[in-house]
């Protein structure tokens, strides 16, 4: 994640900076750097680093603390809006192309997303109030009774609240968000749909 999307620098322009080649950098100042100074995406192979702390660290000055925190302005890679869309990062993927959220800025060859975008397609699924529905030019098949409409989890909630039913919503949803990934809110939602449903013939 970029706080408050914060200005980045990546090693290329680091070691130009530090005035060596990218190779000579790489082999004797990078691990040393790295241990100081954390890439804003460590999952990722293209490591990018917060320009402050970056520079901070090549003047030997103090680093500074990076913000605290959630705000709307920070950019997330795809991984990190799958962890909020309760989705895999190929649907994020899919979801720019498609037009369900917005197609995202390109950051050293990272694709990303601000967390404002993120949160408000998590609030508003497809389908449902602002920002919902089909994107513009979308096709015009059948539309789903609701939108985790075929969505396995919806089985696993299920099961869920028929094992432990004297159990809060809240508390099911935060068990199964830790068990099986995805955000609290988003397996709120699917026990939500799960208690909606009208039960089937006995």
């Amino acid at each position: 994640m970029i706080p408050r999307n914060r200005p980045v620098i990546n090693e290329v322009d680091i070691a130009q900076q530090a005035g060596v080649p990218i190779a000579t950098w790489r082999r004797r100042d990078a691990p040393a750097f790295r241990r100081r100074v954390t890439s804003l995406f460590p999952h990722s192979r293209i490591l990018i680093y917060d320009r402050a702390e970056a520079t901070a660290y090549l003047a030997g000055r103090p680093l500074p603390e990076l913000p605290a925190g959630e705000h709307p302005d920070d950019l997330l890679s795809d991984q990190e809006a799958a962890a909020e869309l309760g989705i895999t990062a190929s649907t994020v993927r899919a979801y720019a192309t498609q037009g369900y959220i917005p197609p995202g800025t390109t950051v050293y060859s990272l694709r990303l997303w601000t967390r404002r975008d993120i949160t408000e397609r998590r609030d508003n699924p497809p389908g449902q109030g602002l920002g919902g529905g089909r994107p513009p030019g979308s096709g015009t098949g059948p539309r789903k009774a609701h939108p985790y409409e075929g969505d396995p989890r919806l089985h696993t909630a299920a099961e869920a609240l028929q094992a432990i039913p004297e159990v809060s919503r809240h508390s099911i949803a935060a068990s199964l968000a830790q068990q099986h990934g995805g955000s609290t809110r988003t397996w709120e939602r699917l026990l939500v749909q799960v208690q909606s449903q009208p039960p089937g013939p006995g």
